[in-house]
């Protein structure tokens, strides 16, 4: 694989910080050029060559994409350079002692169709993809990021008892078809809500949800909440915030956990609203805890010996919405923001080299 030859390196790049609701125009696809080969550097034990496959599309990425006044846990985008996310790749060259030529890796890379990482931190974000029996695009969702917040935050958060009752809100998107079958799993009753029929029939009918229902269509929340969950909720997994974070803290149960994975819902307005029933935190003694991702995964190997056999058995349904080219990642990342995507949305970007 190792060649001088210099190619074509489409990126999708951030024109300008973003206020409001994200549109495609405020990204362009632009062409630049890479040698496949790594700069001469006898120094250098770091530099991984990467050919990208597969790009995930995550809410988290929103944020990236405002300038922020104050520390936030990701860095904003460089409006000019191409944005970057979690991604499934190929190792084209490699100076770094764990990567060699050939293996597949996931992990933070660029939204391009070559990364050259540099730096211990970027290698530092890249796991080797050992069970190659599994779809690679699994390792953008299921086996990747998506699939290890989706354990750490109803496992290790939410800390599941059987016959516990469980929500979840935005239930179909990558994480909550996942959280909602862990809850089976560990014997819980789960309700879910989705934004349309058809990610409704999908959370009951695919991804064994006992009850779900179209949040769009339910005018009061909290006699909602209340008709599923009669006796009150023991977990909520956070994923919308305002209103229904709001509603839900009403319809906990005393010692409940809300582990806090998202707020999709308050991610594209210049003012997020405000959260009028938190007294619930303790006169019901809830827990309420927001996480990042990253500070768990030291628990890959512990996720992966858990996941793997449930989807080999076919105890674990997932669902992809996948978009064709590296042209269609704008259109595909804002779309998560409408709920136009059906399950985990990522792009394919290239075959893996043969």
């Amino acid at each position: 694989m190792a060649s001088e030859q210099e190619v074509r390196n489409k990126q999708v790049v951030l024109k300008n910080y973003v206020v409001g609701f994200p549109k495609e125009s405020d990204m362009e696809i632009q062409d630049s050029k890479i040698t496949l080969k790594l700069p001469e550097d006898s120094n250098d034990t770091n530099s991984i060559l990467l050919k990208n496959l597969y790009l995930s599309c995550d809410p988290y990425m929103r944020s990236r994409m405002t300038k922020h006044d104050r520390p936030t846990y990701v860095v904003s985008f460089t409006p000019g350079l191409a944005i970057t996310g979690y991604g499934v790749s190929e190792v084209v060259e490699s100076r770094h002692p764990k990567f060699k030529t050939g293996d597949l890796v996931w992990g933070v890379t660029g939204w391009e169709e070559y990364s050259l990482l540099t730096s211990p931190q970027q290698s530092q974000a890249l796991f080797k993809i050992e069970h190659t029996d599994i779809p690679l695009s699994y390792y953008t969702g299921i086996l990747g990021m998506t699939g290890m917040t989706a354990y750490a935050g109803f496992y290790e958060l939410g800390s599941p008892k059987k016959g516990d009752n469980v929500y979840v809100s935005a239930a179909s998107g990558a994480v909550g078809q996942l959280v909602g079958q862990f809850a089976k799993l560990a014997g819980c009753y789960v309700v879910g809500s989705a934004g349309s029929k058809e990610k409704v029939d999908l959370l009951k009918n695919k991804f064994g949800y006992d009850e779900a229902f179209n949040y769009r269509e339910e005018k009061d929340l909290d006699a909602t909440l209340r008709r599923y969950f009669p006796e009150g909720i023991d977990i909520y997994f956070e994923n919308v915030g305002g209103k229904m974070l709001d509603a839900v803290l009403l319809n906990m149960r005393r010692g409940g956990r809300i582990p806090v994975c998202g707020l999709i819902s308050q991610y594209n307005l210049e003012s997020s609203e405000g959260i009028y029933n938190l007294s619930s935190l303790v006169t019901k003694s809830l827990r309420m805890e927001g996480f990042v991702v990253s500070d768990y995964y030291h628990l890959y190997q512990k996720y992966l010996d858990m996941i793997l056999p449930h989807i080999k058995e076919g105890k674990i349904s997932y669902v992809e919405d996948i978009s064709q080219g590296l042209e269609s990642a704008p259109s595909a990342l804002i779309g998560l923001f409408s709920g136009k995507n059906v399950g985990r949305q990522l792009v394919a970007v290239a075959p893996k080299c043969v």
